[in-house]
Formats: structure tokens, sequence, C-alpha cells
């Protein structure tokens, strides 16, 4: 399978996409390297660890457990295992490698860019989210209570190592809220992922191999191809925030105790694709062929109790929210997206209740 290389002015390295690929992750870890530390969640090595143990072999290493969920995406579990790694020896030579889903790789990266002012990480996703969005691109960061993401860093890794076998292992609902995240790459920027996901549903669903290394390979191409163009997310690399500005703020208003992440960004694309047909950019018929395609991988948890008016006012504590306006990337077709800020609030509301609907 293929591999992308990431390039920006601060750094370069390769994604890896290739089954079996955690068995050669030894292979990214410098030499000069010290000791290494494993953060993961207990169910995450259940299941792979003897995969890792066995391609670390021969150098010290220390595996860090984090409790796991997203209500634990906290700074005091960033420090707790700081702590960890400076009682076990831990120094600027070390190296972290983040194994696990999205949050444990946005917690691993972060963990990572501050202890000691910074040391390498490896990301090593094993969620198809993960997989697709949270280990490419070196956003890492934790959670406040007032919204998502909002402690972080910047913090490119040494290589990402994309294994697709582990996806055999993933529970139904966690194979699926990634697949709104696969969804999402085809409509800011792929129609002909869009459209094999529109096409061929059942195929997507059953996790058919050769079917989902497409996925995997062409989402994992349209963000190293972003990432490298805008490291930082000044420009183009917003275009990736399609459906997170509300679902995040649904993430918040339930205390992210009640939909996975890309549960909320399938609502949150609901609400952007019918925002961006009242703002007069795209057409009913492509509105309905994204709505189609976003239900045909659910169901996401129903969304009973949320009130509209709550979900737009923590729209103001969203970090793309720059100088009080917030920015919404919402669709002009199916592969192709805008950004726009100061659009009418009651517009924007209008388009909340139409995906709580």
């Amino acid at each position: 399978m293929p591999r992308y290389a990431v390039e920006t002015p601060r750094a370069r390295y390769v994604v890896i996409v290739e089954r079996g690929a955690l068995a050669s992750l030894a292979a990214h870890v410098p030499a000069t390297a010290g000791k290494l530390f494993v953060v993961t969640t207990a169910d995450v090595w259940r299941l792979h660890g003897e995969v890792v143990e066995k391609a670390l072999a021969g150098r010290p290493r220390q595996v860090l457990f984090f409790p796991g969920g997203e209500e634990r995406k906290r700074l005091s579990e960033v420090e707790a295992l700081a702590g960890q790694m400076l009682r076990a020896g831990g120094d600027r030579s070390s190296v972290v490698i983040a194994f696990g889903g999205g949050i444990t790789n946005d917690l691993g990266g972060f963990l990572a860019a501050i202890f000691m002012r910074g040391i390498p990480v490896i990301q090593a996703p094993t969620t198809l989210l993960a997989q697709v969005d949270a280990g490419v691109g070196g956003k890492t960061g934790v959670n406040l209570a007032e919204g998502k993401n909002l402690l972080g860093a910047f913090h490119q890794p040494l290589a990402v190592v994309i294994d697709p076998d582990v996806l055999a292992t993933l529970p139904g609902r966690e194979y699926r809220a990634g697949l709104f995240e696969v969804l999402k790459c085809g409509v800011i920027r792929s129609p002909e992922l869009f459209e094999l996901m529109e096409r061929r549903p059942a195929e997507v669903l059953a996790r058919e191999p050769s079917v989902v290394d497409a996925l995997i390979a062409e989402s994992v191409r349209i963000k190293a191809e972003v990432v490298s163009a805008d490291e930082r997310e000044g420009d183009l690399r917003r275009i990736l925030n399609f459906g997170h500005t509300v679902g995040h703020a649904l993430e918040a208003e339930t205390a992210y105790a009640r939909f996975l992440h890309g549960e909320a960004v399938a609502f949150g694309m609901r609400a952007a694709t019918h925002l961006a047909r009242l703002a007069g950019l795209l057409t009913e018929e492509q509105e309905r062929r994204i709505a189609a395609a976003i239900a045909a991988y659910g169901p996401i948890p129903p969304l009973d109790g949320i009130a509209a008016e709550a979900l737009a006012a923590r729209l103001q504590g969203d970090k793309k929210t720059v100088q009080g306006k917030v920015h919404f990337v919402l669709p002009e077709r199916i592969g192709a997206v805008r950004v726009m800020s100061g659009l009418d609030q009651a517009m924007v509301l209008e388009a909340i209740r139409g995906a709580l609907r």
C-alpha cells in the first residue's frame, strides 16, 4: 500500500499505511533514542500489545496506561503521565509512542510536545477515525470543560504507522464513527471517495479489506496534502474542520459522554450542509446526497433533550472563533467547501434546528 510524505516548515515525516505495519514499529525509532514510553489504554493493549512488545524487543521501554474517554482527555491526566515518565527515568532522549484511538493520539502527542519542552512522538493509531484524522497532522491537545481541544500544541510526529489489520477488533459503533470522518474527506476534497461510499455501503460496512484500504489511503492522502500546504491551520487546513464547529459544541454540551467524536462530526456535517443550502451555496440535490450518505452509515445516538439555542451559544467558545466571529466550513458542492464567517445568527440557529430534527 502507498506511503505519504508530510512536509512542513518544521518537519518531514512519512505516513505508512500497510497491513502488518505495527511489526516494523522499531524501524521508526531513532538509534539514539533513550527510554520509550508507550501511551495506550488497557483495552487496546490487551488486544494488540503483544505485537508492539515484539516490535520493540530489546529497546528500554515502559507502558503508560491512560484511562481513556473524551471526558478524561484533560490536563490532569497529562500531568499524571508526565510524573510517571520522570519517575521511570524519562529525559530529553525519550520517545513517546501514542498507541490507541484519537483521544490517545491527541493526549499522547500533547504529552510529548510539553515533556522537557518537547520530545519526539510516533503516532500508531488503532481506530479508523484516528487513522484517517487524529493520528496525522501534528495537532495535539486536551479538553477544557468549556470546549474541546482548547489546550494543545502543533507537534509533528517522527512517523505515523497505520495498520488496517487492527480494525478487525474495532466495535461496530467505533468503526462507523470513523466512517463519518472518511465521508468528511470526500465532501471537502474528493468526489471519488464520496461516490465510493455512496455506491458501496454494504462493502464498507462489512469491512471488505480492499475497500477499507482504499478509504484509508485516500483519506490519508488528502490529510497529508492539506497539512503539508498549511501546517498551522492558517488557511487551507481549516477545510478539515467541516462538521467540527457544531460537532464540538454538541460534545461539550453533553459533557463528552454521550457521543463519539465521529458521531458528533456527523451531526455537525448535517448542520453545516443545511446551513450551506440556507446560505445559497449548495443545491437541494447536493444537500440530499450528503444527508443520505451520512444516514447510510448511522445511526448516531438520539438527540433528544438537546436545545439548538444551547449549541449555538457554545459556538463562541470554539477555538476556530476569531475576534467573536464563528467560522463555518460549508460545502459548495461535493468535493469543494468554503470557509465563511459573519453568517446571520438566525440562519445558523435554523440550521442547527434542522439537524436536530
